[in-house]
């Protein structure tokens, strides 16, 4: 699904939106792909709680958000590998690839969440987004203490 997909789902069903920012050569994002999100319990909850919109960071297409137009500038049509970056993907924050992008109900950014991350790990932060925990949890201490205490039940 595209964002601007993502938006209008968001119109009629309300739920929290998770944007998998990712590049054509970025081997981490390949392995996320092939490792993580192939997982039934990844998938079936994701699809419970989010809408899942991939976005590829060095796309030339146009992008639509809250009323703001990104593009990629400086893409080369005739350049192989790194190509420009799109916009859309600074205005998310992020700096790295892959990076997924946790949006709450109101298309507002709750965090953009950087790294390979295997099913029990990604796990946790899908559960900490989608239950609004990140709501209660607001220092170190608490973020520590629930990573500590949280057991992960996706394989």
């Amino acid at each position: 699904m595209s964002i601007e997909e993502a938006a209008a789902a968001q119109k009629k069903e309300p739920r929290k939106i998770m944007v998998d920012v990712y590049t054509d050569w970025c081997g981490p994002c390949k392995m996320m792909m092939a490792n993580t999100f192939t997982s039934q319990q990844v998938i079936d909850y994701i699809n419970k709680n989010y809408y899942a919109v991939k976005f590829d960071a060095e796309s030339p297409k146009d992008v639509t958000f809250k009323g703001q137009k990104y593009s990629n500038p400086t893409y080369d049509p005739n350049k192989k590998g790194r190509n420009g970056v799109n916009e859309f993907s600074r205005a998310l924050g992020v700096n790295a690839y892959p990076t997924l992008v946790y949006m709450d109900e109101d298309l507002n950014i709750i965090a953009p969440i950087s790294g390979y991350r295997t099913p029990p790990q990604l796990e946790l932060y899908l559960k900490f987004f989608a239950k609004n925990d990140y709501k209660t949890v607001k220092t170190q201490e608490e973020w520590d203490a629930y990573q500590a205490n949280f057991k992960p039940s996706f394989k």
